[in-house]
């Protein structure tokens, strides 16, 4: 946030990967609270907007974004293993035309990014992390690539050793942090 200059971040936990199997998702509204108490104590906002908005995929949600929000300036934030499977996502260059992206670098995913084919066509459009705080000022595409001191935890490993994380959050409503709106959650496990 502080290299960006962001006002907050709004994290977007989605009803349904399109490249993953829904099969052992947790439900989205155990998902979210995981999310809340995660992010609590900072200016993070767990939404499933994307299920208010209808949408599906990445490209889908940004326009809907910017088009919701007129008054707001978005910039995507990814992690390096996204980019370097970006060239996956349904229509990625639209993404890139529609908003600028701050790529986070992430242990062992930051060589497959960089030689990944959507850094292909993406390098051209690299700013210097050191304007990163001037991204409002960016024509579309732009890209920018920040390194931090990285967190070694693993979303994965934290699962596969709490398998049943979710049921501390289960059968608890959660209200949206975005939209205000109840989420109902239609993926169980």
């Amino acid at each position: 946030m502080a290299a960006l200059g962001l006002d907050e971040v709004w994290w977007l936990v989605s009803p349904g990967n399109p490249l993953k199997t829904a099969a052992g998702m947790a439900p989205l509204a155990a998902r979210v609270r995981s999310a809340r108490a995660q992010a609590r104590r900072a200016p993070v906002r767990p939404t499933a907007i994307e299920q208010d908005l209808g949408t599906r995929y990445t490209v889908d949600t940004v326009r809907a974004l910017v088009r919701r929000y007129p008054k707001h300036r978005f910039v995507w934030l990814m992690g390096a293993d996204n980019l370097a499977q970006f060239a996956r996502w349904r229509d990625w260059r639209g993404i890139a035309r529609t908003l600028p992206i701050a790529v986070i670098a992430r242990p062992g995913y930051d060589a497959g990014a960089l030689a990944g084919p959507a850094m292909g066509w993406l390098r051209r459009f690299v700013r210097r992390a050191r304007h990163a705080d001037r991204w409002t000022e960016w024509s579309f595409p732009a890209l920018v690539l920040l390194r931090f001191r990285p967190d070694p935890r693993s979303a994965t490993a934290v699962r596969t050793a709490a398998p049943l994380w979710h049921d501390v959050h289960a059968g608890r409503q959660v209200r949206d942090a975005v939209t205000h709106r109840m989420i109902v959650s239609r993926h169980h496990v």
